[in-house]
């Protein structure tokens, strides 16, 4: 379909609400992964001890050498498992926030230090670098922090509420 076979009155009304939701997908999906990589990450018994095969502390000692700043990894095996029990939870309010576009730009700055804090440890020696989730996953968190969840979001809501109070 050409831009000539819409008509002239659809068109527009059209581009305007993809424009308005475009970001509508990206939260969705971020939403629910982070959502979901918190609930699996509390729900694996072996990843929420501090050895052995699958936990946090056996991931944390096998990519120490190879991070980007050594000092983080480190200070996540002074204590491997509240780290693990405090990333999940970090996880799973930034997913719910972002879901429910409440302090959507707060809970995506949460997950954008979340994926820089991966990427900068866990898959940092990750080559060649697309290879590696976490720097996408930052990427992809940048425009939620510069544009909130304007539409189909709680923000929206309570931005609406008090708009009508002060009118």
């Amino acid at each position: 379909m050409t831009r000539t076979d819409v008509p002239s009155g659809a068109a527009p009304g059209l581009r305007e609400l993809a424009a308005r939701h475009a970001l509508l997908p990206l939260r969705i999906f971020l939403g629910v992964t982070f959502v979901y990589a918190g609930l699996d990450k509390l729900t694996d018994p072996a990843f929420l001890s501090a050895g052995g095969d699958g936990s946090i502390g056996g991931l944390m000692r096998g990519v120490r050498d190879t991070s980007a700043i050594p000092a983080l990894v480190d200070l996540a095996l002074k204590a491997p498992v509240g780290f693990a029990v405090t990333l999940a939870i970090g996880e799973i309010l930034v997913g719910l926030g972002v879901l429910a576009g409440l302090l959507t730009r707060i809970a995506a700055l949460g997950g954008a230090l979340i994926a820089l804090s991966l990427w900068l440890t866990v898959s940092w020696a990750v080559t060649p670098y697309y290879y590696g989730n976490d720097l996408i996953y930052l990427m992809a968190w940048t425009p939620l922090i510069l544009a909130g969840a304007p539409y189909l979001s709680l923000d929206s809501v309570i931005r609406s509420r008090r708009s009508r109070r002060t009118a």
